[in-house]
């Protein structure tokens, strides 16, 4: 039998929508999209992709911490954006944030999709 736990951030869309931040299977973390908003639900950083993806990696950083994990465990991690032109920049600051683990950045996939909202 599977030894599943799940994490929210106690926020009331995760239970009207029936989303699990994060679920943990037999010692395995799969955490879902993280987005930009504060500890009470609301958006920070609208137009500035450094303040929403430090804020992104804020919340990942909580689901992980739910587990009993830090950013030191993780091996892949995927990054959405609806704007091309910020591909760079949210790349270089998210490998940014790994600069104070002393281990190599995890596999970074980045993809544009601009049928996200933007």
């Amino acid at each position: 039998m599977a030894n599943i736990k799940t994490y929210n951030h106690g926020l009331p869309w995760e239970d009207e929508h029936g989303i699990a931040q994060g679920y943990c299977v037999n010692g395995t973390i799969y955490i879902s999209g993280q987005f930009s908003h504060d500890i009470q639900g609301t958006f920070v950083g609208e137009g500035d992709i450094e303040v929403q993806t430090r804020q992104t990696l804020e919340n990942l950083d909580r689901v992980l911490a739910g587990f009993g994990a830090t950013r030191s465990n993780i091996a892949e991690m995927e990054i959405f954006l609806s704007n091309p032109q910020e591909l760079k920049n949210a790349s270089v600051f998210s490998r940014s944030m790994w600069a104070t683990i002393d281990q190599p950045v995890p596999s970074l996939v980045c993809r544009v999709w601009h049928f996200l909202i933007s």
